[in-house]
């Protein structure tokens, strides 16, 4: 008899512990499906490069700022330092395994700084916005535009420039004309290469990206 009631006691931990254990696994698949992610995915002007802390960059800033007003997404920097969008490109499925609910995509300044085929790197660009299509349909993407600088000249500057906008027409995505808006040939808001923004720049990059981001966000 003791034995008995040994296993049946045994049985209803079990069960219970069972019966515990798939709510617990319920709740934590709702809390991940819940969960609302925003990837930043970019070159060092996403990355933050030359700042003394990595948070001060515009999508740690911007994140924030979004996070005070009621919004709650989790978010990645997925900038790295030099990329291409060719690069890019090659990273993008590990990218996406984080699973995303808004894409913001900023690549394409390295290119245009290395002489890259504007035709080459519209192509990139599309390819990642319909690689995250087609995996995440429901995926909101943001493209964030880049200005070719003068040196690089007239014919060049006027087939790059005109990629962002007809990818966000042909896409039918929103855009951000020119993430440096507010503070391209600023001095005192950039970094001594003259680049990329100071933690000051970065504050500025966000309140530029700000009105085409909120849009896309849900509570």
């Amino acid at each position: 008899m003791p034995y008995l009631i040994f296993i049946s006691f045994f049985l209803m931990i079990a069960c219970g512990n069972s019966s515990d254990q798939a709510d617990k696994n319920q709740v934590e698949s709702k809390s991940s499906q819940d969960t609302k992610r925003i990837i930043y995915f970019g070159d060092s002007l996403t990355a933050g490069y030359g700042l003394l802390d990595f948070e001060d960059a515009w999508p740690h800033v911007l994140t924030k700022k979004i996070s005070a007003e009621g919004y709650s997404y989790q978010m990645t920097n997925a900038g790295v330092s030099g990329d291409t969008t060719s690069g890019g490109l090659g990273r993008l499925e590990w990218v996406l395994a984080e699973k995303p609910s808004i894409f913001v995509l900023e690549l394409g300044a390295n290119d245009m700084l290395r002489g890259i085929s504007p035709k080459l790197t519209k192509e990139n660009l599309r390819s990642m916005i319909r690689q995250i299509k087609s995996q995440y349909p429901t995926t909101k993407i943001l493209l964030v535009g880049m200005y070719a600088t003068p040196n690089m000249g007239k014919k060049y500057a006027e087939e790059f420039n005109s990629i962002y906008p007809d990818l966000s027409k042909e896409e039918d995505i929103p855009l951000v004309p020119f993430i440096l808006e507010k503070v391209a040939s600023i001095r005192k808001l950039n970094q001594k290469d003259g680049i990329h923004p100071t933690e000051a720049g970065h504050k500025l990059v966000a309140d530029t990206v700000y009105p085409y981001l909120k849009p896309l966000l849900v509570k």
